[in-house]
């Protein structure tokens, strides 16, 4: 029953990642314009006020606010990427649901292990569950050999895990991609800075020291923020794949504890008939 919701859950990532993009880009632009370009962050002559950053932040150029829509989506989807994941590990110890799942199963208590299941609300719960009311379906059908019982039991960890997992997954190739576009947007902005720094230094009579300062400003101003945008973006990403890889290790490991269980309890010409 738990598995009905994924499409709505995963219908529901899709629409989340296509309306963050462009209001972040919209916010983004919104704060570089009317926040960033503010009057008060300048002096009269157009420049930036001594020690004020957002003066000189806007002075990086129109790459910025490109750059700053990638930091605020790094910031939404790892957020709900967070919530997701906390959401799938559900309630309690990852390592103590599954001693008590395997506690349960060498006493051979189904029931019991179904109850734990339903109180751990995550998706190992959701997938242990579903193999364990396919494991009573099974056990209790004369009509299947024990290879047979066995491949059944694979074939439904198999299937619940296939729809558990994706949901997990998604928007991490956002990440992935920001983590790798940030730097090259930043890397654009600090070339056309220095285009503009050379270019004040190649014209005619003395170079103009103002235009000089304002193409490096810019240039080091992307390259920080390209950086910063790919660095969290990395570390959130890193951080997301190995606590999504802890929970389909203990899927694996909760499977191979059930199909064990189920070859050790039932013989080719019997079957255990469950509470």
């Amino acid at each position: 029953m738990e598995n009905q919701a994924i499409p709505q859950k995963s219908k529901f990532s899709s629409t989340f990642a296509l309306l963050v993009i462009p209001i972040c880009i919209i916010v983004a632009e919104i704060v570089f314009h009317f926040i960033f370009g503010a009057k008060s962050n300048f002096e009269p002559t157009g420049e930036p006020k001594v020690g004020n950053y957002f003066g000189i932040v806007y002075k990086g150029g129109f790459i910025v606010p490109i750059l700053m829509s990638f930091f605020l989506m790094v910031i939404t989807f790892s957020v709900e990427r967070f919530i997701t994941i906390q959401q799938a590990y559900g309630s309690g110890s990852l390592d103590n649901f599954v001693r008590k799942i395997k506690s349960f199963l060498s006493t051979n208590d189904v029931n019991g292990a179904i109850e734990i299941c339903e109180q751990q609300k995550g998706s190992l719960g959701n997938v242990t569950l579903s193999v364990l009311q396919k494991y009573k379906s099974v056990a209790s059908d004369k009509s299947m050999s024990k290879d047979q019982k066995q491949v059944a039991i694979q074939k439904e960890l198999e299937e619940a895990t296939a729809l558990e997992l994706p949901i997990l997954e998604k928007n991490l190739t956002i990440l992935a991609t920001l983590a790798s576009v940030a730097t090259l947007v930043g890397l654009l902005g600090t070339v056309i800075g220095m285009i503009k720094a050379f270019a004040a230094l190649a014209s005619s009579g003395t170079p103009n020291a103002e235009a000089l300062a304002t193409g490096i400003s810019e240039a080091l101003i992307n390259t920080a923020l390209g950086i910063s945008s790919s660095a969290f973006a990395i570390i959130f990403y890193n951080l997301f794949t190995s606590k999504i890889d802890t929970l389909t290790y203990s899927i694996d490991e909760v499977g191979f504890s059930i199909n064990q269980n189920f070859a050790a309890n039932h013989k080719e010409k019997e079957s255990a008939v469950l509470a």
